[in-house]
Protein backbone atom coordinates (compact mmCIF):
# COMPACT_ATOMS: atom_id res chain seq x y z
CA UNK A 1 0.00 0.00 0.00
CA UNK A 2 0.96 3.43 -0.83
CA UNK A 3 0.16 6.76 2.14
CA UNK A 4 -0.09 9.80 2.06
CA UNK A 5 0.99 11.96 4.59
CA UNK A 6 -1.81 14.60 4.99
CA UNK A 7 -0.32 18.34 7.04
CA UNK A 8 -1.34 16.34 10.93
CA UNK A 9 0.96 13.95 10.55
CA UNK A 10 -1.36 11.23 9.77
CA UNK A 11 -0.85 8.62 7.47
CA UNK A 12 -3.41 7.95 4.70
CA UNK A 13 -4.14 5.02 1.83
CA UNK A 14 -3.74 6.38 -1.70
CA UNK A 15 -6.33 3.86 -2.50
CA UNK A 16 -9.48 3.08 -1.11
CA UNK A 17 -13.12 1.97 -1.86
CA UNK A 18 -16.09 4.08 -2.28
CA UNK A 19 -19.36 3.10 -1.37
CA UNK A 20 -21.43 5.35 -3.50
CA UNK A 21 -24.61 4.48 -4.97
CA UNK A 22 -24.14 1.06 -2.95
CA UNK A 23 -26.98 -0.51 -2.01
CA UNK A 24 -26.23 -1.77 1.90
CA UNK A 25 -26.17 -5.23 1.11
CA UNK A 26 -23.63 -4.57 -1.50
CA UNK A 27 -21.33 -2.20 0.35
CA UNK A 28 -21.43 -4.77 3.37
CA UNK A 29 -20.21 -7.32 0.62
CA UNK A 30 -17.56 -4.98 -1.25
CA UNK A 31 -16.31 -3.25 2.34
CA UNK A 32 -15.39 -7.21 3.38
CA UNK A 33 -13.84 -8.65 0.06
CA UNK A 34 -12.18 -5.25 -0.26
CA UNK A 35 -10.28 -5.37 3.07
CA UNK A 36 -9.55 -9.10 2.37
CA UNK A 37 -7.98 -8.50 -0.99
CA UNK A 38 -5.58 -5.79 0.80
CA UNK A 39 -7.73 -2.24 1.23
CA UNK A 40 -7.39 -0.25 4.14
CA UNK A 41 -8.97 2.53 3.31
CA UNK A 42 -12.85 2.81 3.08
CA UNK A 43 -15.17 5.66 2.02
CA UNK A 44 -18.70 6.32 2.60
CA UNK A 45 -21.11 8.62 3.83
CA UNK A 46 -24.49 9.96 5.64
CA UNK A 47 -25.94 10.22 1.93
CA UNK A 48 -25.28 6.98 1.00
CA UNK A 49 -27.72 5.53 3.21
CA UNK A 50 -25.25 2.28 3.89
CA UNK A 51 -23.06 3.43 6.89
CA UNK A 52 -24.58 0.72 8.83
CA UNK A 53 -23.55 -1.98 6.51
CA UNK A 54 -19.75 -0.90 5.98
CA UNK A 55 -19.22 -1.05 9.83
CA UNK A 56 -20.49 -4.67 9.05
CA UNK A 57 -18.35 -5.03 6.18
CA UNK A 58 -15.74 -4.07 8.36
CA UNK A 59 -16.19 -6.38 11.02
CA UNK A 60 -16.79 -9.08 9.08
CA UNK A 61 -13.52 -9.07 7.45
CA UNK A 62 -11.77 -10.00 10.05
CA UNK A 63 -8.76 -7.09 9.64
CA UNK A 64 -8.19 -5.45 13.04
CA UNK A 65 -9.54 -1.71 12.80
CA UNK A 66 -6.59 -0.04 13.69
CA UNK A 67 -5.36 -0.62 9.71
CA UNK A 68 -8.39 0.67 8.63
CA UNK A 69 -8.74 4.12 7.36
CA UNK A 70 -12.24 4.92 7.63
CA UNK A 71 -13.75 7.96 5.95
CA UNK A 72 -17.42 9.12 5.98
CA UNK A 73 -19.05 12.40 5.58
CA UNK A 74 -21.75 14.85 7.04
CA UNK A 75 -24.72 16.00 4.96
CA UNK A 76 -25.83 19.07 5.54
CA UNK A 77 -28.82 18.50 7.45
CA UNK A 78 -26.87 17.28 10.00
CA UNK A 79 -24.49 20.34 10.60
CA UNK A 80 -26.84 21.73 13.39
CA UNK A 81 -27.27 18.13 14.97
CA UNK A 82 -24.85 18.28 18.35
CA UNK A 83 -25.35 14.29 18.18
CA UNK A 84 -24.87 14.10 14.10
CA UNK A 85 -21.04 12.49 14.68
CA UNK A 86 -22.29 10.28 17.53
CA UNK A 87 -24.57 8.94 15.61
CA UNK A 88 -22.79 8.73 12.96
CA UNK A 89 -20.66 6.31 14.98
CA UNK A 90 -22.85 4.53 16.16
CA UNK A 91 -24.12 3.49 12.57
CA UNK A 92 -20.93 2.53 11.56
CA UNK A 93 -19.98 0.89 15.10
CA UNK A 94 -16.95 2.72 15.66
CA UNK A 95 -15.25 4.69 18.35
CA UNK A 96 -13.68 6.96 16.41
CA UNK A 97 -13.78 8.32 12.63
CA UNK A 98 -10.14 8.44 10.54
CA UNK A 99 -11.50 11.23 8.30
CA UNK A 100 -14.51 13.27 8.32
CA UNK A 101 -16.01 15.46 6.11
CA UNK A 102 -18.62 18.32 5.42
CA UNK A 103 -20.65 17.05 2.17
CA UNK A 104 -21.85 19.64 0.70
CA UNK A 105 -21.25 23.83 0.83
CA UNK A 106 -24.98 24.57 1.79
CA UNK A 107 -26.96 24.70 5.17
CA UNK A 108 -25.14 26.04 8.11
CA UNK A 109 -21.81 24.55 6.92
CA UNK A 110 -19.92 26.55 9.63
CA UNK A 111 -21.66 25.38 12.36
CA UNK A 112 -20.77 21.71 10.69
CA UNK A 113 -17.43 22.63 10.57
CA UNK A 114 -16.66 24.24 14.37
CA UNK A 115 -18.53 20.97 15.15
CA UNK A 116 -15.87 18.72 13.61
CA UNK A 117 -13.49 20.31 14.56
CA UNK A 118 -14.97 20.41 18.61
CA UNK A 119 -14.89 16.16 18.00
CA UNK A 120 -11.30 16.13 16.60
CA UNK A 121 -10.32 18.04 18.96
CA UNK A 122 -12.15 14.76 21.82
CA UNK A 123 -10.37 12.24 19.77
CA UNK A 124 -13.81 11.40 18.00
CA UNK A 125 -12.31 12.32 14.20
CA UNK A 126 -8.48 12.06 13.08
CA UNK A 127 -8.91 14.27 10.09
CA UNK A 128 -11.40 16.57 8.95
CA UNK A 129 -12.55 17.25 5.01
CA UNK A 130 -14.31 19.29 3.03
CA UNK A 131 -16.04 17.57 -0.17
CA UNK A 132 -17.15 19.66 -3.32
CA UNK A 133 -15.99 22.57 -1.04
CA UNK A 134 -14.69 24.84 -4.25
CA UNK A 135 -13.55 28.59 -4.77
CA UNK A 136 -15.33 30.81 -2.28
CA UNK A 137 -16.26 28.27 -0.71
CA UNK A 138 -12.98 26.57 0.41
CA UNK A 139 -11.73 30.49 0.94
CA UNK A 140 -14.63 30.75 3.56
CA UNK A 141 -13.57 27.90 5.93
CA UNK A 142 -9.79 28.67 5.73
CA UNK A 143 -10.79 32.29 6.86
CA UNK A 144 -12.74 30.89 10.00
CA UNK A 145 -11.21 27.56 10.77
CA UNK A 146 -8.88 26.85 13.83
CA UNK A 147 -7.78 23.42 12.51
CA UNK A 148 -6.88 23.64 8.90
CA UNK A 149 -8.51 20.89 6.42
CA UNK A 150 -6.36 18.06 5.86
CA UNK A 151 -8.14 16.48 2.43
CA UNK A 152 -10.43 18.03 -0.21
CA UNK A 153 -12.67 15.29 -2.15
CA UNK A 154 -13.70 16.68 -5.59
CA UNK A 155 -14.05 15.44 -8.76
CA UNK A 156 -10.76 14.75 -10.36
CA UNK A 157 -9.28 13.03 -13.84
CA UNK A 158 -7.41 13.34 -16.44
CA UNK A 159 -10.01 15.34 -18.05
CA UNK A 160 -10.35 17.71 -15.21
CA UNK A 161 -7.47 17.92 -12.98
CA UNK A 162 -8.89 21.09 -10.68
CA UNK A 163 -6.09 23.01 -11.63
CA UNK A 164 -7.26 26.46 -10.13
CA UNK A 165 -8.05 23.99 -6.93
CA UNK A 166 -4.80 22.75 -6.79
CA UNK A 167 -2.68 26.03 -6.20
CA UNK A 168 -4.77 26.74 -3.16
CA UNK A 169 -4.98 22.91 -1.26
CA UNK A 170 -0.92 22.68 -2.82
CA UNK A 171 -0.50 25.84 -0.89
CA UNK A 172 -2.18 24.60 2.35
CA UNK A 173 -0.85 21.06 1.96
CA UNK A 174 -4.35 19.61 1.83
CA UNK A 175 -4.64 16.49 -0.12
CA UNK A 176 -6.85 15.79 -2.86
CA UNK A 177 -9.07 12.89 -2.80
CA UNK A 178 -10.65 12.40 -5.66
CA UNK A 179 -14.30 10.55 -7.20
CA UNK A 180 -15.01 9.96 -10.51
CA UNK A 181 -11.84 8.88 -10.67
CA UNK A 182 -12.16 7.19 -14.01
CA UNK A 183 -14.06 10.10 -15.54
CA UNK A 184 -17.44 8.07 -14.43
CA UNK A 185 -17.01 6.02 -16.92
CA UNK A 186 -16.69 7.45 -20.09
CA UNK A 187 -14.84 5.17 -22.62
CA UNK A 188 -14.04 7.95 -24.42
CA UNK A 189 -11.41 9.16 -21.46
CA UNK A 190 -10.40 5.36 -20.14
CA UNK A 191 -10.00 4.75 -24.09
CA UNK A 192 -7.37 7.27 -25.15
CA UNK A 193 -4.70 6.04 -27.40
CA UNK A 194 -1.82 7.23 -24.59
CA UNK A 195 -3.63 5.36 -21.97
CA UNK A 196 -4.23 1.99 -24.50
CA UNK A 197 -0.80 2.31 -25.39
CA UNK A 198 0.65 2.39 -21.47
CA UNK A 199 -1.81 -0.38 -20.90
CA UNK A 200 -0.30 -2.70 -23.55
CA UNK A 201 3.71 -0.97 -22.57
CA UNK A 202 2.72 -2.84 -18.61
CA UNK A 203 0.19 -5.42 -19.27
CA UNK A 204 -2.34 -3.49 -17.05
CA UNK A 205 -6.27 -2.31 -18.18
CA UNK A 206 -6.38 0.82 -19.34
CA UNK A 207 -8.44 1.60 -15.76
CA UNK A 208 -5.34 0.49 -13.97
CA UNK A 209 -3.03 3.79 -15.51
CA UNK A 210 -5.48 6.01 -15.21
CA UNK A 211 -5.50 5.49 -11.21
CA UNK A 212 -1.99 4.95 -11.19
CA UNK A 213 -1.61 8.45 -12.91
CA UNK A 214 -3.77 9.09 -9.50
CA UNK A 215 -1.37 7.35 -7.50
CA UNK A 216 1.69 9.08 -8.49
CA UNK A 217 0.08 12.88 -8.79
CA UNK A 218 -0.28 12.49 -5.14
CA UNK A 219 -3.84 11.85 -5.09
CA UNK A 220 -5.83 9.58 -3.17
CA UNK A 221 -8.39 7.48 -5.40
CA UNK A 222 -11.60 5.80 -4.26
CA UNK A 223 -12.90 3.70 -7.04
CA UNK A 224 -16.75 1.89 -6.06
CA UNK A 225 -17.76 -1.31 -7.53
CA UNK A 226 -19.19 -4.40 -6.17
CA UNK A 227 -17.88 -7.09 -8.82
CA UNK A 228 -14.93 -8.67 -6.72
CA UNK A 229 -13.00 -8.84 -10.36
CA UNK A 230 -13.42 -5.05 -10.57
CA UNK A 231 -12.41 -4.27 -6.92
CA UNK A 232 -9.30 -6.89 -7.31
CA UNK A 233 -8.16 -5.07 -10.21
CA UNK A 234 -8.66 -1.37 -9.14
CA UNK A 235 -6.22 -2.60 -6.32
CA UNK A 236 -3.77 -4.45 -8.44
CA UNK A 237 -2.31 -0.89 -9.40
CA UNK A 238 1.09 -0.90 -7.06
CA UNK A 239 3.39 -3.23 -9.11
CA UNK A 240 4.99 -0.47 -11.74
CA UNK A 241 5.50 3.04 -12.63
CA UNK A 242 4.86 5.31 -14.82
CA UNK A 243 7.85 7.27 -15.92
CA UNK A 244 7.44 11.43 -15.82
CA UNK A 245 7.25 11.54 -19.20
CA UNK A 246 4.20 9.19 -19.39
CA UNK A 247 2.98 11.13 -16.47
CA UNK A 248 2.85 14.68 -18.57
CA UNK A 249 1.74 12.31 -21.56
CA UNK A 250 -1.55 11.54 -19.74
CA UNK A 251 -1.26 15.18 -17.70
CA UNK A 252 -1.93 16.51 -21.17
CA UNK A 253 -5.21 15.45 -21.93
CA UNK A 254 -6.57 17.69 -19.53
CA UNK A 255 -9.71 19.59 -21.22
CA UNK A 256 -11.17 21.05 -18.03
CA UNK A 257 -14.28 19.57 -18.49
CA UNK A 258 -16.38 17.67 -15.75
CA UNK A 259 -19.40 15.03 -15.38
CA UNK A 260 -21.17 16.70 -12.69
CA UNK A 261 -21.93 20.21 -12.79
CA UNK A 262 -23.81 21.28 -9.67
CA UNK A 263 -26.13 24.69 -9.69
CA UNK A 264 -26.93 27.04 -6.63
CA UNK A 265 -30.58 25.16 -7.10
CA UNK A 266 -28.67 21.73 -6.47
CA UNK A 267 -27.18 23.03 -3.39
CA UNK A 268 -31.06 24.62 -2.41
CA UNK A 269 -32.37 21.03 -2.44
CA UNK A 270 -29.30 19.11 -0.85
CA UNK A 271 -29.61 21.46 1.88
CA UNK A 272 -33.58 20.28 2.51
CA UNK A 273 -33.32 16.33 1.93
CA UNK A 274 -32.72 14.30 4.68
CA UNK A 275 -31.14 10.63 4.70
CA UNK A 276 -33.40 7.69 5.57
CA UNK A 277 -30.74 5.66 7.48
CA UNK A 278 -30.79 2.34 7.93
CA UNK A 279 -32.03 0.27 11.08
CA UNK A 280 -30.57 -2.00 12.61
Amino acid sequence: MTNVKLNNDVEMPSIGIGTFTLAPNDARNSVREALKIGYRLIDTANAYVNERSVGKGIKESGVDRRDIFVSTKLWPSEYENDKAIDETLERLGLDYIDLLFLHQPCGNYIAGYKMIEKAYKEGKVKSIGLSNFEGKYLDEILNICEIKPQVMQVECHPYFQQDALRKVTDSKNIKIMCWYPLGHGDKSLIEEPVITKLANKYNKSNAQIVLRWHVQMGFIVIPGSKNADHIKDNFDILDFELTEEEMDEISSLNKGVRYYNGTEEDLNRYALWQPQYEKE
